[in-house]
């Protein structure tokens, strides 16, 4: 009976010590490098490809925004209106001065100064020109000119610089300083 443990205790330490050493070779293994590398450039020549296309479709709409500005500047170019100084001062009562700002109900001397200042020249610049966009010009000048409403300010100078004339003048009868009654 005495020789049992003596065998079995050696076997067991055996065993386990084998199932250790398999475990700790397992974990300390490195994955084959070349199947590592083949793999690897395989995703790389992949992501050229991709990039490729990706090149391929940019260049195909840069030109296309290329023939779309193109055909904007010529519309800006070809759109101008005529103005007419002796109809605009027959329905307003004065001389009316091409790109003069202050023709829009609500603007002022030092209005027009904060906007040509910004950049803002003439009535299509203005009339292109977003109520938020004024606002923050505004805005800049100081409390001041914070009281001003620059939302009917675009369409007022659209219609100046479409030569609507009676139309403006109609619509800035209804207006109070530049604002919607």
């Amino acid at each position: 009976m005495m020789n049992l443990p003596c065998i079995l205790i050696p076997a067991i330490v055996g065993i386990l010590c084998g199932i250790l050493g398999y475990l700790i070779g397992k974990m300390g293994s490195k994955p084959d490098s070349n199947a590592l590398s083949v793999n690897i450039e395989a995703e790389l020549e992949s992501y050229k490809a991709k990039l490729k296309n990706c090149q391929a479709d940019l260049k195909e709409q840069n030109g296309y925004f290329a023939e779309l500005s193109k055909a904007y500047e010529l519309n800006l170019a070809t759109s101008t209106f005529p103005f007419n100084a002796d109809l605009a001062a027959s329905v307003f009562g004065k001389p009316v001065i091409l790109d003069d700002l202050k023709i829009v109900e609500g603007i002022g001397p030092k209005i027009e100064e904060l906007f040509n200042a910004a950049g803002i020249k003439t009535w299509k610049a203005l009339s292109t020109s977003s109520v938020d966009q004024l606002q923050q010009i505004l805005d800049a000048g100081g409390d001041r000119f914070a009281v001003h409403d620059p939302s009917t300010w675009a369409k007022q100078s659209e219609l100046a610089y479409q030569g609507k004339w009676e139309e403006l003048k109609k619509w800035q009868d209804e207006l109070d300083g530049g604002k919607v009654e």
